[in-house]
C-alpha cells in the first residue's frame, strides 16, 4: 500500500470526498462515503516504464533522457544502475541516464516498495546477462519470474536458478534466436537483451509487451533501434 501508484490514486479519490486515512502507510483505512464529487487529477509516472528506459540507457551503453518520472520512485534501481557504472542525472521533470561503458553486474534483491521493484528484475537480469562479472538476483515477491531466464538463455545468456536465486554470469555479447515473452516484464526484458544481441533476434507474444509499455516499439526505432514489427 505504499506503492507511488496507491498513493497517487488515494490521493485523487480524497480530493473527490473519499475519506482515506493511512496513505502512505502499510496499511489503508476507508470510510465509505454517499458519494464523490468529480475532479482534475494528473496521474503520476509509470516508475516502472521510466525503469525500463533507464536499463535501456545503460544495457546499451547509451543515453536517454526520461521526462515525467520521479527519481525519487526508483531509488534503489537508479543507484544499481550507478553501481552498474551508469551516470544519473536527476532533473525537475525525470532523468537522464548515460553509460559509456560496459555495465558492471549488480546484485538485486526485489522487495515490496520501497525495495527494488520486482517489475524491473527481468530488466535487470538482462543487463546483468551483457555484463563485467557475476551478479545474483533474489526474488522475494513473484516466484514464477525467473521463467524468462530460460528465453533468456536461448540467447546465450549464461543465468542459473535455484528457488528464489538466479546466478547471471556476464558475457561479452549474445546471440540473437526466436525466443518468447511470457508476461509483460519478461518482454521487456527480451526486448532489451536483443537491442545488444548479435544478429536478428524474433520475440513471440508481444502482446504482452503491448498491455505494459505504450508505444515502446516505436520509441526505441525513434531512439535508433532496428526493430520491425511482424503482425499477424
Amino acid at each position: 500500500a505504499r506503492e507511488p501508484e496507491i498513493v497517487d490514486i488515494c490521493m485523487m479519490l480524497s480530493e473527490m470526498g473519499a475519506h482515506i486515512d493511512g496513505i502512505g502507510t502499510s496499511t489503508i483505512t476507508i470510510d465509505g462515503v454517499d458519494e464523490l464529487d468529480p475532479v482534475e487529477h494528473t496521474t503520476v509516472g509509470d516508475r516502472i516504464v521510466a525503469g525500463t528506459w533507464a536499463v535501456a540507457a545503460a544495457i546499451t551503453q547509451g543515453d536517454i533522457t526520461v521526462r515525467r518520472a520521479n527519481a525519487d520512485h526508483l531509488t534503489i534501481a537508479l543507484d544499481k544502475l550507478q553501481t552498474a557504472g551508469a551516470v544519473i542525472t536527476v532533473l525537475d521533470d525525470g532523468f537522464r541516464v548515460e553509460m559509456d561503458r560496459r555495465p558492471r553486474a549488480v546484485d538485486i534483491v526485489t522487495l515490496p516498495y520501497p525495495g527494488f521493484p520486482t517489475d524491473l528484475q527481468p530488466q535487470f537480469i538482462a543487463l546483468n546477462a551483457i555484463s563485467e562479472g557475476a551478479a545474483l538476483v533474489t526474488e522475494n515477491l513473484f516466484e514464477a519470474r525467473f521463467r524468462f531466464v530460460q528465453e533468456l538463455a536461448r540467447l546465450g545468456a549464461s543465468v542459473r536458478t535455484d528457488g528464489h536465486h538466479a546466478l547471471v554470469r556476464g558475457r561479452p555479447t549474445l546471440s540473437g534466436a526466436p525466443v518468447e515473452a511470457t508476461d509483460i516484464r519478461a518482454g521487456a526484458g527480451l526486448v532489451l537483451a536483443g537491442l545488444v544481441a548479435e544478429g536478428t533476434t524474433t520475440i513471440y507474444g508481444v502482446s504482452h509487451i503491448d498491455r505494459g509499455y505504450a508505444g515502446f516499439i516505436p520509441a526505441l526505432v525513434s531512439l535508433g533501434a532496428d526493430i520491425t514489427r511482424a503482425e499477424g
